[in-house]
């Protein structure tokens, strides 16, 4: 999984941080520390961590990843993270012209 999406809100010095959605990878969930769950009223599972974003951040950063983009809703801040693979570097084939 190339991309990862935390989030926290309120707080982001304390965390919790959300750190993933039921389709994450669960290798990466587990060496984060996260823990899955449905809060009431939801119709999805996500991975969250008691540990400040910081921390996160500074885990998947020693996994490869680097943050692309980061922005704030309201009161929830929300970083976008990408992984470069083996696969995502090659460049695409060439395209026949019409």
């Amino acid at each position: 999984m190339p991309y990862v999406l935390i989030s926290t809100q309120i707080r982001m010095e304390v965390g919790p941080t959300m750190v993933g959605d039921e389709h994450s990878d669960p290798n990466l969930m587990n060496y984060l520390g996260a823990t899955k769950r449905n809060m009431l009223g939801n119709h999805f599972w996500e991975y969250y961590v008691h540990d400040a974003p910081r921390i996160v951040l500074d885990k998947l950063e020693k996994c490869g990843y680097r943050v692309i983009s980061m922005t704030g809703v309201g009161q929830t801040l929300v970083w976008c993270l990408h992984k470069e693979s083996v696969n995502n570097s090659a460049f695409l084939p060439a395209q026949d012209a019409l």
